[in-house]
């Protein structure tokens, strides 16, 4: 059963960019999904798909879905090859006509029946961000072998005993940012890739933006290949590093 969002707030534009590499299975899935939750609470959207030359043929999905959907909703923004993710948000966030953005995976990591509850909990406390956390409530990791688990916890355990950012999911990927919010940390934080969730976690309590977090359920990706590698890994531990002494 779907949650529903009050009408009050039509107003309110959500933008999800959608970073892409290799989703030409996923894509048409997600996307539809997203619709189908944007369209049953009457929220005002749009997708703004960052693709890194796939090779696979995800931009020639992503314009038929343009052309589906129509363009005001789908919008493909390629870049020249495959820049990282951090990048791709920055990228993404200069097409964005939305007050609100949403930031998540196109593998289905993340369902986006979480996004109705995500706008309930920013509406209630007038939050700047809303973070989904696998590791409070009833969240979980569906999917993953232990040692992808344990690196996923001890990465936070980390950051959380460095940083003290009281948010239970640094590495987390699916958030809700108010537009003005994310402009300013994005325009400050220095890491790419999977350093760079953390870091903006960081930089928002640096500020005193305020954060609430909602219980979400990741599920490994079922199509393509994972962006995670050994390189990641270890950049991330250098950028928890550069910000305990930086921040």
């Amino acid at each position: 059963m779907s949650v529903q969002v009050a009408t009050e707030i039509t107003e309110n534009k959500y933008s999800v960019i959608l970073p892409t590499y290799n989703e030409r299975s996923n894509l048409p899935v997600i996307v539809w999904l997203l619709a189908k939750t944007f369209k049953e609470n009457d929220l005002d959207w749009e997708i703004i798909v960052v693709d890194d030359a796939s090779p696979d043929g995800t931009q020639d999905i992503a314009n038929q879905l343009a052309n589906v959907y129509g363009s005001d909703y789908i919008k493909l923004k390629p870049r020249a090859g495959k820049l990282g993710l951090g990048t791709a948000y920055v990228y993404g966030l200069q097409f964005v006509t939305g007050n609100f953005v949403i930031i998540m995976d196109a593998d289905f990591s993340h369902h986006p029946k979480f996004i109705p509850e995500f706008i309930r909990l920013q509406r209630s406390r007038n939050l700047d961000i809303v973070t989904g956390t696998r590791y409070t409530g009833n969240g979980g990791v569906y999917g993953w072998d232990l040692k992808r688990k344990i690196i996923s916890r001890g990465a936070n355990f980390l950051a959380s005993t460095l940083l003290r950012p009281n948010v239970s999911d640094l590495t987390g990927s699916f958030r809700l940012y108010k537009k003005e919010v994310l402009q300013r940390i994005i325009s400050l934080v220095i890491s790419k890739g999977y350093v760079f969730q953390m870091e903006m976690m960081v930089r928002a309590r640096q500020f005193g933006y305020t954060i609430g977090e909602v219980p979400i359920t990741f599920v490994d990706r079922v199509y393509g290949e994972s962006k995670m590698g050994a390189n990641e890994i270890v950049q991330y531990a250098k950028g928890v590093w550069q910000l305990f002494i930086s921040v």
